[in-house]
């Protein structure tokens, strides 16, 4: 049986986006994933953006909030920023690891030059594509 996997962040909108996109473009065989926020921001234009550069689609995802996945129960929760993991709801039976990335909306909040902006969105978005390439060994089965 495929263990269920949460990608939690504040808002829901960039970094467990991208990780949920990752996941499932890259191991859907193995888990099944999901993402959600402490609390919810909507979609992130650039996100999706730098995404779609690497043929992954995530222009459909919704974000949500921890109270609304309530329905599948978490093997594996993975905090992605510092605020999600101080504030991580309780998931009975499973197990919460921080793995941090940088925000890009933060990063960029003052930045005017949208191939400077990108930037920082692709670096993230690609050190979120090594986790998940990866994700096994944080994984115990």
């Amino acid at each position: 049986m495929k263990k269920n996997i949460l990608f939690l962040c504040t808002g829901n909108s960039c970094r467990s986006q991208m990780a949920e996109g990752w996941g499932k473009a890259l191991k859907s065989d193995a888990f099944n994933f999901y993402s959600a926020g402490t609390k919810k921001h909507g979609l992130n234009p650039n996100a999706i953006k730098v995404m779609k550069e690497v043929n992954v689609d995530i222009s459909h995802h919704e974000s949500n909030t921890t109270d609304e996945i309530t329905d599948v129960a978490m093997d594996v929760v993975f905090t992605v920023c510092s605020d999600a993991h101080e504030n991580c709801p309780f998931f009975p039976g499973g197990r919460v690891i921080h793995v941090g990335f940088d925000d890009p909306p933060r990063l960029t909040k003052d930045m005017r030059d949208e191939d400077e902006i990108l930037r920082f969105y692709r670096r993230v978005r690609d050190e979120i594509r090594d986790f998940v390439m990866n994700i096994e060994t944080y994984i115990e089965e």
